[in-house]
């Protein structure tokens, strides 16, 4: 049964988390970093999701088979969730790799924050009357908060599916790109992934030396970046440009970036806000620009996350993978915790 309500993304339909994470069986195959998250036991294996005789050939069937893994729509803060659980587990399955994953999973777990206006229309299994909800867009601005719900949902619709798509049939670039250079509006991300293959490929050689493995993981970082600046370009800015200037302005102070260490060094070495970083770090554009630095604004943005939030991702990635984990364990743990109270459609 297809559902569809203002606000709602093309090809969303009605689900429900019931069983999604109950019980899942424990898998034999474990990750090889430090204090591991077997993805296995989480959700299961790529290849027991998409089995071969049920791989899509087309785009649209890779996003179709994505999107029927989530909540319905209406299921705001289910379907939030259950975003930020999919690419933390992506991040499990190839840690060296998938460095976007594991950022992207800790942006939509702060994005429940801002969806925090929708908990005045949501009933006990978690559905949320949007339609009323916008009702009210001049007092809690939710006409905002359903821009960013749609953002949200936006990116992993044109993300998450790759990603999904090259663990499937083992890193054969040759698939993916047959399909990518069918969309001119995926060249970015084809680039992207042809650079992460690479490094990926020769992390997996045990005879390259440590200079090359170094040059290996540049390139890795190198994709992944390119992939979030897609994500921002295409997908994140023709929404953003539909804020209020009161909601960005809120959006702007709210922005910061956190991970699971403890200790008030590592915490201020690893802490990050926009409005901190405008106002140190990237007061000379600012002064340049002769305009208040927003995060709205794709310039100031990208800036913040280029040169602060991807580098002190990226140092914590290589000090101590179990931060890391640490971070991600969060957003496992609440999805088991929402996926024992699904979201059910009431009877239309």
């Amino acid at each position: 049964m297809t559902t569809e309500v203002p606000g709602s993304e093309p090809g969303e339909h009605s689900t429900t988390a019931a069983g999604k994470y109950a019980d899942p069986p424990v898998r034999a195959r474990r990750s090889t970093s430090p204090n591991p998250i077997d993805p296995g036991e989480l959700i299961g294996l790529p290849r027991e999701l998409v089995p071969p005789d049920k791989t899509p050939h087309t785009i649209a069937g890779w996003k179709a088979m994505c999107d029927a893994l989530l909540s319905h729509h209406c299921c705001a803060f289910h379907r939030n969730v259950e975003i930020s659980f999919r690419y933390a587990w992506l991040y499990t399955l190839q840690p060296a790799s998938f460095k976007w994953a594991a950022l992207a999973a800790i942006a939509s777990h702060h994005v429940r924050l801002a969806l925090f206006p929708f908990r005045l229309d949501t009933d006990r299994t978690g559905y949320v009357d949007i339609p009323r909800s916008l009702g009210r867009r001049k007092l809690l601005l939710t006409e905002d908060v359903n821009t960013i719900r749609e953002t949200n949902n936006a990116i992993f619709n044109d993300i998450f599916w790759v990603h999904l798509a090259y663990l499937t049939v083992e890193g054969e670039m040759a698939y993916l790109r047959r399909l990518l250079q069918s969309d001119p509006h995926y060249a970015p991300i084809l680039v992207a992934f042809e650079t992460i293959d690479q490094g990926h490929r020769v992390l997996q050689d045990e005879a390259a030396s440590a200079e090359t493995r170094h040059a290996a993981e540049d390139l890795i970082w190198a994709g992944n970046v390119a992939i979030l600046e897609h994500e921002q370009r295409a997908l994140v800015q023709p929404n953003f440009d539909r804020l209020s200037c009161a909601f960005a302005r809120l959006v702007s102070m709210g922005s910061t970036t956190t991970f699971e260490v403890h200790g008030v060094r590592p915490e201020l070495t690893y802490f990050t806000s926009f409005y901190l970083y405008s106002l140190t770090g990237g007061l000379p554009h600012a002064l340049h620009a002769k305009a208040w630095p927003r995060i709205t604004r794709l310039d100031d943005r990208w800036r913040w996350l280029e040169t602060s939030v991807v580098p002190r991702f990226r140092r914590l990635d290589a000090l101590d993978m179990r931060l890391v984990n640490a971070t991600l364990r969060r957003i496992f743990d609440e999805a088991r915790d929402y996926a024992n109270t699904p979201c059910v459609l009431p009877r239309l």
